[in-house]
């Protein structure tokens, strides 16, 4: 399976079979104004969204890398490891999202500067376990295996970013 069509139909997967309906809300919209129920009916649909996303990553990252079985055993625990900690910086940035949610409506210039500021730290931190996990995988597999792996994780990670940030409305003129 060639690398194009592999990354078409995860972008494919991406648009089309992941969406944040709690942020696709209209902008008026509060995120107080929810019902319990509501909010964990967005929580249970999220926890399913992560386990999909992450097999299908899964899926899609063996099959570009088209690793032998030996190669396999060594690369997946890795991974697992990676994926392990890169869900806990994801929990970091929904923190985020909800929060730009719930204030989009009374954003003030305070809020905005400590919600742009997370999301540096989110991106900063993110790079920075990308690089661990590049040095664990290159001392496993070497640095080819290790590039290929960061180049596609790398493409992966920027179609869900786009998919986060495409569902969220542009910040509104502050107070």
């Amino acid at each position: 399976m060639s690398v194009r069509l592999v990354l078409g139909l995860a972008f494919t997967t991406v648009l089309l079979g992941v969406g944040i309906p709690a942020i696709a809300q209209a902008p008026e919209a509060s995120a107080a104004a929810m019902t319990q129920a509501e909010k964990s009916n967005i929580h249970e649909y999220i926890v399913l969204l992560r386990e999909n996303l992450r097999q299908e990553k899964g899926e899609i990252l063996g099959a570009v890398m088209e690793f032998s079985p030996a190669d396999a055993s060594r690369f997946w625990p890795i991974y697992e490891e990676y994926n392990s900690e890169l869900n806990k910086l994801d929990d970091m940035r929904l923190q985020n999202v909800k929060e730009y949610a719930a204030n989009y409506s009374q954003m003030t210039d305070q809020k905005a500067d400590q919600l742009t500021r997370q999301a540096f730290d989110f991106r900063k931190q993110r790079t920075e376990l990308l690089a661990k996990y590049y040095d664990r995988v290159k001392k496993e597999l070497g640095a080819t295996t290790a590039a290929r792996f960061l180049q596609v994780e790398n493409q992966l990670l920027s179609l869900i970013d786009l998919q986060i940030d495409g569902h969220l409305p542009v910040m509104s003129h502050g107070s």
